[in-house]
């Protein structure tokens, strides 16, 4: 024990044993020999050799890891000519700042999508705007671009002041704020503007510093970007350009009073250009919007396709006892690359996790209050399928970018139509196929009209086999979650309540 509390803490000991008392007083005397020989120089006026301590490796801030680029870019020497196509909008056709351009074909990008081909021109005309617009659209490379563009061609007078953002972007999640940092940073390589994000859950004095230098773009959510007004780290009186992203999602989250704390601190509207993005543009939010945009624009840009032609969906009608065993039998029969379950609640994720695990699967949780750190390292984790399977919420999985999903799956079919669509958006991405499979228990199905009705379309159902929705038997893990407590209640979202994992079921164990 005291050898441990010795290297915890770093004593050294003078005497290894107690037999080396001989070494001891050798070692004593040698000291004394080149202390008198050290005095000695130094009456001579002679300075004695200065030993050279090799250099401290320098361990990168976690902070400035994230922001710096991987590697450096090299500047192109001129545009690639693009070749006009009939119909669709080049990015060189419209009137964007020249190292805008540059960062547009960095990032591989030629022509505009419909949302960028009519929010653009309107952006780089000044006007403020009120962009309908679904996930995957490309809204967000139209504000970052016509942001940038208009920072760049009026550069900041009487210099830069520290956590002083000319535009800021408020997102209603941390993961879609550092989606669109990440943005940022591919788009803007080449602009010399400083993207800084800010968002709960992380070490807040890390991010505090990387408000003490000039920012350009500041991208956050409500409730940090708070924080740091009310700390007098962040000073908004300057800022030019206000963008609130999927406003619809802020309104369903309960952030609409701090999106206006945050505008009680900027200029006024129609001294500052504002953006506001939503999937709809129900009353409620035209409503609000017209308190903080001045003559907007309204654009609508509906994809040709609300769900991509890549994504198989297929419909299962089975009973909640059914759920797990045939989550199961898809798990071991198919072929994936990655896999996203989607829950509605944290709490019937939270036993979904730990049915998976007693079969043998461990598979991580992505739900609002679980630490950003870890939720970073899941992310990371599924991104390089490290690991293969997650299980998510919707606000969770609004992060989540990753090309090779090949398999969604609704455990719980979502409450909100809207919500179907994104979610099974996560699959057939980048031209790849994909698949979404879709769980209709007793509950979950009473929100299939309201998704056939959206796409304009309806879904045959298929009933699995017995083979299918059979339980195979437990394995022994002894990574097993804690297991969470059975509660009482509602059945919204299709959980286990009676029955379920933890019920009688048809099934044989």
């Amino acid at each position: 024990m005291f050898e441990f509390l010795k290297k915890l803490f770093g004593i050294k000991s003078e005497v290894k044993e107690k037999s080396t008392g001989k070494k001891k007083n050798e070692s004593h005397s040698l000291r004394n020999k080149k202390n008198r020989k050290k005095d000695e120089s130094l009456k001579k006026g002679k300075t004695p050799p200065q030993k050279e301590n090799p250099p401290k490796k320098q361990v990168p801030r976690e902070d400035a890891v994230a922001e710096s680029p991987k590697k450096k870019v090299e500047h192109p020497e001129a545009l690639r000519e693009i070749p006009a196509v009939e119909g669709k909008t080049r990015f060189l056709d419209l009137p964007l700042h020249t190292e805008v351009q540059f960062g547009v074909q960095h990032a591989g990008f030629e022509y505009c999508t419909p949302i960028q081909a009519l929010t653009l021109p309107a952006v780089l005309a000044g006007r403020d705007i009120a962009g309908k617009a679904q996930t995957g659209t490309g809204k967000t490379a139209a504000f970052l671009l016509g942001g940038f563009t208009m920072m760049l061609n009026k550069p900041r007078q009487g210099g830069a002041k520290p956590g002083t953002p000319r535009m800021v972007v408020l997102a209603p999640t941390r993961e879609l704020a550092m989606q669109i940092h990440k943005d940022a940073l591919e788009l803007g390589v080449f602009t010399g503007l400083k993207s800084v994000v800010v968002f709960g859950g992380m070490d807040h004095e890390k991010q505090r510093r990387t408000l003490l230098g000039p920012i350009d773009l500041l991208v956050g959510t409500p409730g940090r970007v708070i924080d740091y007004c009310r700390s007098g780290d962040l000073k908004l009186q300057d800022t030019e350009i206000l963008v609130i992203d999927e406003a619809d999602r802020m309104l369903d989250m309960g952030f609409i009073p701090d999106i206006k704390r945050i505008v009680y601190h900027l200029p006024p509207k129609g001294v500052r250009q504002t953006m506001l993005f939503s999937a709809t543009l129900e009353e409620s939010i035209l409503r609000l919007s017209a308190g903080w945009l001045a003559e907007p624009a309204v654009i609508e840009s509906e994809p040709e396709k609300l769900v991509s032609e890549n994504i198989d969906q297929t419909f299962y009608s089975v009973s909640r006892d059914e759920k797990l065993g045939l989550l199961l039998y898809l798990l071991k029969t198919r072929e994936y690359e990655r896999v996203i379950i989607f829950g509605n609640r944290k709490d019937v994720n939270c036993r979904l996790q730990y049915d998976l695990a007693r079969y043998g699967y461990n598979v991580p949780l992505l739900s609002g209050d679980i630490p950003q750190q870890k939720r970073i390292q899941i992310l990371e984790k599924f991104r390089t399928a490290e690991e293969k399977i997650v299980i998510a919420t919707d606000v969770a999985a609004r992060g989540i970018h990753v090309d090779d999903v090949s398999l969604v799956i609704n455990y719980d079919l979502p409450e909100r139509s809207e919500d179907y669509i994104h979610r099974i958006g996560r699959t057939g991405r980048a031209g790849n196929r994909g698949t979404a499979i879709s769980f209709l228990c007793e509950y979950g199905g009473y929100y299939l009209p309201d998704i056939e009705e959206l796409l304009g379309t309806t879904f045959p159902s298929e009933v699995p086999t017995e083979e299918m929705v059979t339980l195979p038997e437990a394995v022994r893990n002894p990574d097993l979650p804690e297991r969470p407590r059975r509660e009482g209640g509602s059945h919204r979202g299709g959980g286990f309540r009676r029955g379920g994992s933890y019920g009688k079921s048809r099934n044989r164990r």
